[in-house]
């Protein structure tokens, strides 16, 4: 993975939002800090495949995610996601994926959807990543005071053709509401939700209704945070194909990783 936190001179004439230049969008430079990436897979258990990989923010030499984002503040806010959406593009274009990429944002720093998203768009065309192969995924647990206001970003967002996700679903703030208003391409279940849920009827009493309601509305469900085969044989049994965790994968640094064969269920769950 490269060090190189350089955006290339195209963001130089990109609008941006009032007091900020996108020029310094990719630039690590202009923040003040570093950060970096490791990717972790999102597995297609049946199909014994990668379906995508997410991009995990974390400091330069592996620090956690809280060293990054514990800098990050409300002037340089619109900056670091722009750098993030830039950085996380160009790695996952020079370590050659060809599956999709999420990519975590900010909802509350973007100021002008259709603005914002230029530098991606244009990140994706230098480095000649697609734009259907980009999933941006936002907290659920992000305090979003104007939940349409999110709505309305992820609905530019799928305008423009990128996937949408909601991470850490059933966790925080929004939940069904932020569904009445908006409905992604996929919601991530929360890990606290999976953790266990082979032993916790409660657990499997909650995901059974989320399952239900993401079924209803055409929504593809992501179980994240697998750790055992247990986990994921239940959500396997109840319809879900798409999985995340240690049990397929860590996060790594400078390469893509594909999950190991001793992950996959049985021949009797497919």
């Amino acid at each position: 993975m490269t060090k190189n936190h350089q955006a290339p001179s195209e963001f130089a004439q990109l609008d941006a939002a009032p007091g900020s230049s996108c020029g310094s969008c990719g630039t690590a430079e202009r923040l003040g800090f570093q950060f970096d990436y490791p990717y972790q897979p999102i597995v297609d258990v049946v199909g014994r495949s990668t379906y995508a990989h997410e991009a995990l923010v974390r400091g330069p030499e592996g620090e956690g995610a809280l060293s990054v984002l514990s800098q990050v503040t409300e002037q340089n806010r619109y900056r670091f996601d722009q750098a993030c959406r830039v950085k996380a593009i160009k790695t996952a274009a020079q370590l050659g994926m060809t599956e999709r990429l999420s990519i975590n944002f900010l909802p509350n720093a973007v100021y002008r959807p259709e603005v914002c998203i230029k530098t991606t768009l244009e990140a994706a065309r230098v480095h000649n990543f697609p734009i259907d192969h980009i999933i941006f995924e936002v907290t659920e647990g992000e305090r979003v005071e104007d939940g349409p206001w999110l709505a309305k970003i992820l609905r530019e967002y799928k305008r423009y053709g990128f996937l949408t996700a909601i991470d850490d679903f059933g966790a925080g703030f929004a939940g069904p509401t932020l569904l009445a208003d908006f409905t992604p391409d996929f919601i991530k279940l929360d890990m606290a939700l999976v953790r266990d849920v082979n032993v916790s009827k409660s657990r499997q009493a909650i995901a059974r209704g989320m399952l239900r309601t993401c079924q209803e509305l055409s929504i593809q469900v992501i179980a994240e945070g697998v750790e055992t085969p247990a986990e994921r044989d239940f959500f396997l049994y109840e319809g879900v194909t798409l999985m995340q965790g240690y049990l397929f994968g860590k996060p790594v640094f400078r390469e893509i990783t594909s999950a190991a064969m001793t992950s996959w269920p049985a021949p009797l769950y497919c």
